[in-house]
Order: C-alpha cells, then structure tokens, then sequence
C-alpha cells in the first residue's frame, strides 16, 4: 500500500517523462505525494499524458541540448516553486544498438556527460534550499546496446558511475544526494521497437538476467522512490542496478 506522506510537501523533475521509465517514475513519485513536473520534448505528447493525473504537471522542453538546461530548470522552478528532487534521463536515441566500444559510444557518453552536468549545475541553487535535495540519474537500457556488446554496456556503466560519484562529491556538503539506477533489459516503447526488429536481442536481454524476464519500468521507478526518500538520506555517490541479477553479461 503506498504511503501518501512519504514525499509531501516535496517537488520533483522528471527528464523524459512521457513514456517508459520517465513515466513510471512521475507516476510513482506523485502516488507517494511528491508534486511532479513531467518534461519531455516538444513532440512527445507528455501534456496530454498526464492531462487527467491529479499532482502531475507537463512541461514540453528541449533535452538534449545542453546549453538550454539552465532555460529548462527557470521554467520548471516557474511552475513547482522549487526543485527537491530532480531525476535525469535524457532522449539520446540511437539508430541501432551499439554493438561495441568506439567513437560512437564516446559521443553518446560525452553527451549525457555535458547534459547532466548543466542542468544539475542549473538545479543546484535550488536544491540547496532544500531540506532532501536529491538527484537521480538514469542509466541506458541495455536494449541500447547489441547482444556481443557486453564492453560498451559496462563501459557506459562505469562513465555514469564516475559522473555520479563526481557530482555527490561536489554537492554533499549541502545535504544533497545523487545516485544512479542502471537498467537492465526493461520493455519500454523504445526498446519494444528495437525488439521489434531484433528478436534475437530480446531474447539474449532475457538469457542475461537472473529472473530469466525483462523488467517493466514500475521495476526502475521502485527504486527511484527509495532514492528520492529520507530512507536513502545517507545513500549517496553509488549506483543500484536494477537487472534482475546479471547471469553472465
């Protein structure tokens, strides 16, 4: 049973909010009583997602550049009043699933990098007039990356891992968290698509976890709960991976 209280009085962004894991988690934070400002691009649909969604406001904006990030976190303040919680997944699509390390992965690392560090520089004033100021990184679904292609997943892994690290050192002395959850196979609309095409793929993410299922991402969401909650108050600077137990990837 969901504890209504559990995040009262406290206001959440939530990056790529309209389907998939963004949406699990604006609902779920807003279950436990968070205020939810839900962005994500201009074509994605995220107002009329959540038109009917009492505690969820929508917001169309730019995720992937990341000079406009101190835009995105001005307007989202605009409409919350402030910012406590801010959960960062940005839509870096990719054509096909990376199928090992290279230049590819390096743009697609380097990107991530330069849009999570602006907006949570951006965010920072405002999450140190919080009394839970915590930020929740999203790593890629491993949908994202070729069944061979264990190095590139791991390698994106670690750079999330050293980025996050990096920020809990810079922010922990005004009370502020931040970690990562790191998916592992989870059906979302993009990795539906991509399993569409590769039924190979799919079944490969199946083999590779423990629980022998892909997640959903209520799965992801859960544990984005716990990380935004005073129950993770002294959790900071690590990574949950949230896979169903890796089995040989």
């Amino acid at each position: 049973m969901a504890d209504p209280l559990r995040l009262f009085g406290l206001n959440a962004l939530v990056l790529s909010a309209a389907s998939g894991i963004g949406e699990a988690v604006a609902r779920t934070l807003v279950k436990h009583g968070a205020t939810v400002l839900a962005a994500d691009t201009a074509t994605s649909g995220v107002q009329q997602r959540f038109t009917a969604v009492k505690g969820i406001m929508a917001m169309p904006a730019n995720l992937i550049d990341a000079d406009l990030m101190p835009v995105l976190i001005e307007d989202a303040v605009g409409k919350l009043g402030g910012i406590d919680i801010l959960v960062n997944e940005f839509p870096l699509l990719i054509d096909i699933p990376i199928a090992e390390k290279g230049d590819k992965l390096e743009r697609l690392l380097q990107a991530r990098a330069a849009l999570t560090l602006s907006i949570c520089r951006a965010a920072l004033p405002h999450l140190k007039k919080s009394p839970a100021g915590r930020i929740i990184n999203i790593g890629f679904l491993r949908s994202c990356f070729a069944a061979g292609a264990s190095d590139a997943s791991h390698r994106a892994e670690r750079d999330l891992a050293g980025l996050t690290r990096a920020l809990a050192v810079e922010i922990g002395e005004f009370g502020i968290t931040a970690n990562y959850v790191q998916p592992g196979g989870v059906m979302t609309r993009a990795s539906r698509d991509v399993f569409r095409k590769d039924q190979s793929l799919r079944d490969y993410c199946i083999k590779a976890s423990a629980a022998r299922r892909l997640g959903e991402p209520v799965d992801i969401a859960k544990v984005v709960l716990f990380l935004a909650s005073d129950d993770a108050v002294f959790v900071s600077g690590t990574g949950i991976a949230v896979d169903g137990g890796r089995s040989g990837d």
